[in-house]
């Protein structure tokens, strides 16, 4: 049959693979990028107060946050990756069912999240290693948050639910609506309302529930294939274990993440305020590439399932090689464009020497981990994909085992400077794993082509 350039199936079946993943990862990475710039906003507004205590406090919020953006992906990765590979077996009714269970869901992770953290925030506050003055800060900041969470939460799911079926030009302009509506709040609420940190937050939340609204409303009245409609609001168990055995999987790589975080948090607190800002200020600098890398093969998720389901063995490869060249070379050059501008850079978010000479420390130890973490993050995804749990658990809490002892030990061994390393050999190690699972991947789906060739 014929496809119409225009219709989602043409990339996924038909289109040459570089056009294929131009298509699906190109508004994915923009996306991600301009998504970035939530935590970068938030740190060179509140950086504009020269308030170290203020800026330490954002990076205390990190695991916070991170464990909102878990919660959403164990809906938007489940069920995403779900509906991808129902649409590659031409079943589009359970793929409505999917895309209804995975938004209402998560709404409703997020209330009942919003409705247990309220009485445990001081517990939390402590958890984050908020000491002395990051204290009310970081209260304030995050208890916008936890009234939030249900948008957050939304956000991240639909996002994903959104370009599961292709649209990643939608799944793209909400996350650069939620960007606009918060550089426009954040000045208005920090300065003008004179809500300082609290101030950033909000403006956070306001860009979460935009972009929330923008994509009910595709889902509603614009999308060819899925719905959030109650009438297909049918959590099976069937359906919500295939959404939780993949969800599950991103839950303890965010997980993990967040646990590192809060280690990483409490030991550099020990040699003060300049250590966590430097953290916080490098971690976000990094990002850029971690986030172009990361829409990279979070956008070609959809076609690798399809194709998988589809049986289509020679395009899934031709499409994961594709992909991990572009994802090297975009992460070598973007590393190197920011550690040959680091010190400029750095000065935009610091005036503080202490703050600015670790930092750039960091920076270096963090633009080496990011070469192996986009491997890591592309063969994390496959695995997702094509719904192989037992591989991509391995992958999702790998990385988390490793990092606690080695930087426990390393902190102990060599101080701030082995605190600083742990997580790039962290990484290096990851990859490795990482790609030794690939190798046995490879030679199965090798002798599953040649069978399909017979």
């Amino acid at each position: 049959m014929e496809q119409n350039k225009d219709s989602y199936s043409y990339y996924f079946e038909d289109a040459p693979i570089p056009k294929a993943i131009v298509h699906m990862a190109v508004p994915m990475m923009l996306g991600m990028s301009i998504n970035m710039l939530y935590s970068i906003i938030d740190a060179f507004f509140i950086g504009k107060l020269n308030n170290t205590a203020m800026m330490t406090a954002v990076t205390l919020a990190l695991p916070f946050t991170t464990i909102l953006m878990a919660i959403g992906n164990v809906f938007g990765t489940g069920g995403g990756t779900y509906i991808s590979r129902l649409l590659g077996e031409k079943d589009l009714g359970d793929a409505k069912k999917i895309s209804s269970v995975s938004f209402y869901l998560s709404l409703l992770s997020g209330f009942i999240f919003m409705l247990l953290a309220i009485p445990l925030l001081h517990p939390i506050l402590q958890i984050l290693g908020a000491r002395g003055d990051t204290v009310s800060f970081t209260q304030s900041y995050i208890m916008v948050f936890i009234i939030g969470s249900p948008f957050v939460i939304a956000n991240f799911t639909l996002e994903q639910i959104v370009r599961a079926e292709g649209a990643s030009t939608i799944s793209m302009n909400g996350m650069i609506l939620s960007v606009i509506i918060n550089v426009i709040l954040d000045p208005i609420l920090i300065f003008t309302c004179n809500l300082g940190i609290a101030g950033a937050a909000l403006g956070t939340i306001i860009g979460n529930l935009g972009a929330v609204l923008y994509y009910v409303y595709y889902l509603r009245n614009k999308s060819a294939t899925l719905t959030i409609s109650l009438k297909t609001f049918k959590p099976t168990i069937t359906i919500c274990s295939n959404i939780f055995k993949i969800g599950i999987t991103a839950f303890l790589l965010d997980g993990f993440l967040m646990v590192s975080s809060l280690l990483l948090n409490n030991f550099s607190a020990r040699y003060g305020d300049y250590a966590v800002a430097g953290f916080g200020i490098s971690l976000r600098l990094v990002q850029l590439s971690e986030f172009i890398g990361m829409g990279l093969y979070m956008g070609v998720v959809p076609l690798i399932a399809y194709a998988y389901t589809a049986k289509n063995i020679k395009r899934m490869k031709k499409v994961i090689n594709t992909t991990t060249t572009y994802i090297l070379i975009l992460t070598i050059f973007i590393s190197l464009i920011i550690f040959i501008f680091r010190n400029p850079i750095y000065h935009l978010f610091s005036r503080d020497v202490n703050v600015i000479n670790t930092g750039i420390y960091i920076l270096m130890a963090m633009l080496i981990s990011s070469l192996f973490a986009a491997i890591t993050g592309i063969i994390t995804a496959i695995f997702q994909a094509i719904g192989r749990a037992k591989e991509a658990t391995i992958m999702s809490i790998a990385q988390g085992i490793l990092l606690i002892p080695i930087m426990v030990s390393g902190n102990y061994i060599f101080g701030l400077h082995g605190l600083i390393w742990s997580m790039t050999v962290t990484e290096v190690l990851t990859c490795l794993l990482g790609l030794c699972l690939w190798i046995k991947f490879n030679r199965d789906t090798t002798k599953i082509d040649s069978d399909l060739d017979n």
